[in-house]
């Protein structure tokens, strides 16, 4: 599944000794059609309790978008990706000119809230954790249709049901919403660029890069789920087609990532999402179909439909890169 966040272990113990890391943030961006969510983005660190060191703003080969965001953003480095068009190269780029000690990735339609930075850096006090993410509420431009199973709002880039409510140990975070030490970030060699979101095309180049440096390091990566902020969610993204295409995409990825790192820790949090997430789901949906709640078989159709889907995808896409020529795999 695209479930690309949690498994279960020690919360953290933070302190405020990590308030006195130097953060760098960078925002990337790539369609002028989300002008006023970059906006509120770049509002959103403005006003954070600890101010980051510079704000990044990468522009995703766009000549119109680059000079807009030049002549309007004031308070923020604009440059150009100077790597392969899609988010990693985009985020390798801002990273590679950035000075701050903590790297810090947002996307364009993510608004943090006022204390997102200061929750994430105080975990960065423990030497052992490489990097934390945070928590993404879905904000709905249209009311979320009654079909759509909360355990699958990650189809809309938002946490979803099943994930972490305290904060501790994970496989991976969401690019979306991650921090991550410099020095750890550039032994891994950053983002893959073979991995990388292009448009509404998503791949787990996020994931990717957690299992890299959890086995090069065995650093921590930490869920904070009371470091939050909302993620725009437009009304063409609450329709059954994008669901099924961002299911499809994700299954892809997910077995490209596979055929990458192995199978058994590309997987590991999925089949437990698999396993007990969305058996519980089903339950809860199924007692709704008993009391004669129509929503309820909706939901039970959509989680059928989106595991599917993903399968489909997956075998698609651990395929396609195990048939690469050269391709380096690691057995699962």
């Amino acid at each position: 599944m695209a479930v690309e966040c949690h498994e279960s272990g020690a919360a953290a113990e933070p302190s405020g000794a990590g308030s006195r890391l130097t953060a760098s943030v960078v925002i990337v961006a790539h369609t002028a059609r989300r002008w006023t969510c970059l906006q509120q983005a770049l509002a959103a660190v403005q006003a954070q309790s600890i101010r980051p060191v510079e704000t990044i703003l990468v522009i995703d080969h766009n000549p119109e978008l680059l000079a807009r965001a030049r002549a309007e953003v004031p308070y923020a480095r604009v440059i150009p990706n100077t790597r392969a068009p899609g988010s990693s190269g985009a985020r390798n780029t801002g990273a590679a000119t950035s000075q701050g000690e903590i790297l810090v990735f947002l996307d364009d339609d993510i608004v943090a809230g006022a204390g997102w930075l200061e929750t994430v850096l105080t975990h960065f006090a423990r030497p052992d954790v490489a990097g934390v993410g945070g928590r993404a509420q879905p904000l709905w431009q249209k009311s979320c249709p009654a079909w759509f199973p909360p355990e699958f709002y990650w189809v809309v880039g938002a946490s979803y049901a099943g994930m972490p409510e305290h904060a501790g140990p994970v496989r991976n975070v969401w690019s979306s919403n991650m921090a991550v030490r410099r020095a750890i970030f550039e032994s891994a060699g950053g983002f893959r660029d073979d991995l990388a979101k292009i448009s509404n095309r998503s791949r787990p180049d996020d994931t990717d890069l957690c299992l890299r440096t959890s086995a090069q390091t065995s650093g921590l990566w930490i869920y904070e789920p009371a470091a939050v902020t909302t993620h725009w969610v437009p009304r063409e993204r609450a329709t059954l087609s994008y669901f099924v295409y961002r299911c499809f995409h994700e299954g892809v990825g997910k077995g490209a990532l596979a055929a990458l790192n192995g199978l058994r820790a590309s997987t590991s949090v999925e089949g437990r999402h698999m396993s007990v997430v969305l058996p519980a789901a089903l339950r809860r949906d199924c007692k709704d179909v008993l009391a004669g709640r129509i929503s309820g078989a909706s939901r039970v159709a959509a989680t059928g439909l989106g595991v599917c889907v993903v399968l489909a995808g997956f075998l698609i896409g651990a395929g396609k890169h195990y048939l690469l020529p050269g391709r380096v795999r690691r057995a699962g």
